[in-house]
């Protein structure tokens, strides 16, 4: 089977393991995907296979994608396509349908999702800098200091830790269990929490 598959957060819950010890546990709804291209060496250059998930009609597409989904014989479009890269393609067919029963509960799966955008951010809260005396006086409270050099550089360094936009940005979080597999209802459950918030869509990556 290809090396992940799509998925959509749903939330957070915990269940329990055979000891009685409750486990954190990040709901996904992972599938079913379907392969709607196949990529090989001699015609792309490199192997990998492009997956759908969440089918949408093909009339609510631009003509472009329309398109896409018809040269490669999919009868519905898909919301959300993504690319994995494989070591052989060759086995995979357009159509195939892509299921949670790829992954083994106790496997360790790698899972990547766009974070909560936080806006604009000051360094206290984006950087997690110490704010300044709140009394006799102060007029510094959340404010960052000095951000330059002296005569030399008489710049401002590329990269300072500064205000800015927080968030909403690509995050992998590597190496997390697998604890439940529910192929019939299309469910993977993972230790702990994974990036982006719920209805959030995710990959989630076999490791190896």
């Amino acid at each position: 089977m290809p090396s992940g598959i799509i998925g959509k957060k749903l939330g957070m819950t915990q269940i329990f393991d055979s000891d009685g010890l409750a486990v954190p546990v990040t709901v996904i709804e992972a599938g079913p995907c379907f392969v709607v291209q196949k990529k090989t060496g001699d015609t792309d250059g490199y192997e990998a296979v492009q997956l759908g998930f969440e089918r949408k009609p093909l009339a609510k597409f631009v003509k472009p994608m329309k398109g896409h989904f018809e040269k490669h014989g999919a009868k519905s479009g898909f919301k959300h396509l993504k690319e994995f890269r494989l070591d052989d393609a060759g086995p995979y067919e357009v159509g195939q349908e892509v299921t949670v029963e790829q992954f083994a509960i106790g496997e360790r799966v790698d899972v990547v999702g766009t974070s909560k955008g936080r806006g604009f951010t000051g360094c206290v809260k984006r950087w997690n800098f110490a704010r300044g005396p709140m009394t006799h006086g102060s007029m510094n409270h959340r404010a960052p200091g000095s951000i330059g050099a002296s005569a030399y550089p008489s710049r401002v360094v590329k990269g300072k830790k500064m205000p800015g936009h927080m968030g909403n940005t690509r995050v992998t979080v590597k190496k997390l269990e697998v604890i439940d597999v529910r192929p019939e209802e299309n469910l993977l459950m993972i230790r702990g929490a994974v990036p982006g918030p719920s209805k959030g869509l995710v990959l989630i990556h076999k490791i190896g």
